[in-house]
């Protein structure tokens, strides 16, 4: 097992080309947040921009425009209740992220359907929240999990539900064994959230702590790992993923220090100044 330092950031972050356009940093496609649930596909998508993506594409409920045009102004919109819309922005994207506030109706089960059926395994996937469950409840799409090899990122009852592993009996080989059966790299988001990598490797998280325990976290920690795929576009994405989570935790305990509760929209109001201080020249 690999514990994670802040020398995984100095690998990633650097300095950006001059001559660059927004182009050059990923479209990022977050798809997620009903009109009971809209604010957590609008703090993934203020993390991915806050985090340095290109292009940024928000597919969520109409209920929720106006505040995430009041929120997070650099993000497009689309209902995600249009398929030929949402098909269309699916296949123009380069990281795709669902769940997030999705909810698990019928409704939802048609979106995340369609996005699994659209996404390409050149694409990046992360599959969070509500789409893990729906996913937990719904076996036949086992097989887009290996065909796409996405990045599942549950909290320890969501990998309960995806893996029948119960969290008193969850430990490295069990949830090892049920990954690679998955083929898909699984975030495990808990006190020292652990990283079960496709090639059979572990990092694991050393910091982090309780001032963490707030909703939308995990959201927010969706976001980043979308923003930093986008733009750090490296053969192996296990080292951005772990970058990704890395930060998002040492932001956090930064902020801890002089805050009792540290809330997502901290984090992401602290995520550009946290990589300009980790960048490498």
């Amino acid at each position: 097992m690999h514990v994670l330092g802040k020398n995984i950031l100095n690998q990633i972050i650097t300095t950006r080309p001059s001559e660059s356009h927004k182009g050059n940093y990923g479209r990022v496609l977050t798809v997620g947040g009903n009109s009971q649930f809209g604010g957590a596909i609008i703090l993934a998508t203020s993390a991915a921009i806050h985090c340095g993506a290109g292009l940024s594409t928000c597919a969520t409920s109409l209920d929720n425009l106006t505040a995430l045009h009041t929120i997070v102004p650099e993000a497009m919109f689309i209902p995600f209740d249009s398929e030929y819309k949402l098909i269309d922005a699916l296949t123009t994207a380069d990281v795709i992220l669902v769940g997030p506030g999705l909810g698990t109706n019928e409704d939802s089960l048609k979106i995340l359907q369609i996005v699994l059926q659209h996404t390409t395994p050149e694409q990046q996937l992360i599959i969070d929240g509500s789409a893990i469950t729906m996913i937990a409840e719904h076996h036949e799409f086992f097989p887009f999990l290996k065909k796409l090899h996405p990045i599942l990122t549950p909290h320890q009852m969501e990998w309960q539900r995806l893996s029948s592993i119960k969290i008193s009996e969850q430990d490295d080989i069990k949830n090892t064994l049920f990954q690679q059966k998955l083929q898909s790299t699984v975030v495990l988001k808990k006190y020292h959230t652990t990283i079960y990598h496709r090639d059979g490797s572990i990092s694991q998280l050393a910091i982090g702590g309780p001032y963490m325990a707030t909703g939308g976290m995990g959201d927010t920690l969706a976001g980043m790992i979308a923003g930093f795929l986008a733009q750090f576009k490296l053969k192996n994405y296990d080292y951005v993923v772990d970058a990704a989570v890395y930060a998002h935790s040492a932001i956090a305990d930064k902020i801890s220090t002089t805050k009792y509760v540290v809330l997502p929209t901290d984090i992401i109001a602290e995520i550009q100044s946290f990589m300009k201080l980790s960048v490498t020249p």
